[in-house]
């Protein structure tokens, strides 16, 4: 009798559920957060959330780590998907704008890449490789989708440079790093072993052009529709009746 599990294969019967319940966590922390806007509760809420998602987190992380044959270099937590879990604790923890920013880019851009094209060559549910990977990176994203459209927090173009400009400083570190240590961080030395969506966009260094230039573009457009909401909200203020025989 053949004991190998099952490997996960995109778009199977697993990827469909973990969908599923990514879309009723969605609606689920929404309604929460709105029925608790501008309210002590809310601060606890997003605390306790904050708290949660830390834990799950780490403990992903340590539980992956400790379960693989990891290289030392293999453990830094210096992937993307890493460090939003970080931000997106603070920013539920705090609500500071820089934690902010980088939650609602980096997990509604580049987290959600995993719903679509997870790269996850590991055996299906509920194999624990299968667990922290979904965990890692739904997590984040509610946490995100629950800032903004539960609490009602709104990015502007500060935190678009802010997202920028930190995105482009991880970048430069984990290239150098990449290139010192034979690592691979956020696939800008090469492409992911798995076929994933940076197949269509050439190849390696070639298509870090097209993927920086739809990043900086996709988050333009996330940012555009808050924007374009406060400018069309905002009236002239009327100019007082002059008094007469004053000029």
């Amino acid at each position: 009798m053949d004991t190998t599990p099952a490997q996960f294969t995109p778009y199977g019967p697993s990827h469909w559920a973990v969908l599923a319940v990514f879309a009723l966590g969605c609606a689920a922390l929404v309604l929460t957060g709105r029925a608790h806007r501008h309210s002590p509760a809310e601060r606890h809420l997003s605390r306790t959330f904050a708290a949660v998602l830390l834990t799950i987190h780490v403990g992903a992380l340590i539980y992956t780590f400790v379960s693989r044959d990891w290289g030392p270099l293999d453990t830094v937590p210096l992937h993307l998907s890493d460090l939003a879990g970080f931000a997106a604790a603070y920013a539920l923890w705090s609500h500071a704008r820089w934690a902010y920013a980088l939650t609602y880019y980096w997990c509604l851009s580049l987290s959600t890449q995993a719903l679509v094209s997870p790269v996850l060559a590991s055996p299906d549910f509920p194999h624990h490789e299968f667990l922290a990977f979904w965990a890692l990176h739904l997590l984040v994203v509610w946490a995100a989708v629950y800032l903004t459209w539960g609490v009602g927090l709104r990015p502007s173009w500060r935190d678009y440079r802010v997202a920028v400009g930190l995105t482009a400083c991880w970048a430069a570190v984990a290239m150098l790093f990449n290139t010192a240590t034979g690592t691979n961080y956020g696939y800008l030395n090469r492409k992911p072993a798995t076929d994933s969506l940076l197949d269509l966009l050439g190849p390696w260094p070639w298509y870090l052009l097209p993927e920086i230039a739809l990043i900086l573009a996709a988050w333009a457009l996330l940012t555009w529709p808050w924007t374009r909401t406060r400018r069309d909200g905002a009236r002239p203020r009327a100019r007082s009746p002059r008094r007469p025989g004053r000029r």
